[in-house]
């Protein structure tokens, strides 16, 4: 592991930005596409708020209609930011401590990127060796 990676070179930023009118469908469609797991929902008054995967998939495990419920609806918006220059071990604590596994990372002009666990764990966990035994 690098000594004092930061969230600016772990972050993807891929950062898919949504409405809160969207379907809960129209998410997961948007979010599958581009291969994310997390999407950051704004709204009208530039209020940011996320919603995951794990939201929708909450959503559908109640039995409520993926084409009917919005993503406002099931947006968190006491989010936790994450700046580019936070630290990954800054970013775990804060994740492990919130119990998510999304950061919306800002840089005070609005959101850069998402830092998730995988991203944290992609830059902690060592390649895999190449050479084959």
């Amino acid at each position: 592991m690098a000594p004092f990676m930061l969230v600016r070179d772990a972050m993807s930023t891929v950062v898919l930005t949504i409405g809160p009118a969207h379907t809960l469908r129209q998410a997961a469609r948007l979010m599958a596409a581009r291969r994310v797991g997390a999407a950051v929902v704004l709204d009208s008054d530039s209020s940011l708020g996320i919603l995951t995967e794990r939201d929708i998939l909450n959503s559908v495990g109640l039995g409520q209609d993926p084409d009917l419920e919005t993503a406002g609806t099931h947006t968190t918006t006491d989010v936790v930011f994450a700046a580019p220059s936070w630290t990954l071990e800054e970013a775990a604590d804060a994740m492990t401590h919130g119990g998510f596994r999304h950061l919306i990372v800002t840089d005070g002009d609005g959101p850069v990127g998402v830092v998730s666990v995988r991203d944290i764990i992609r830059c902690w966990v060592p390649a895999r060796s190449r050479v084959v035994a």
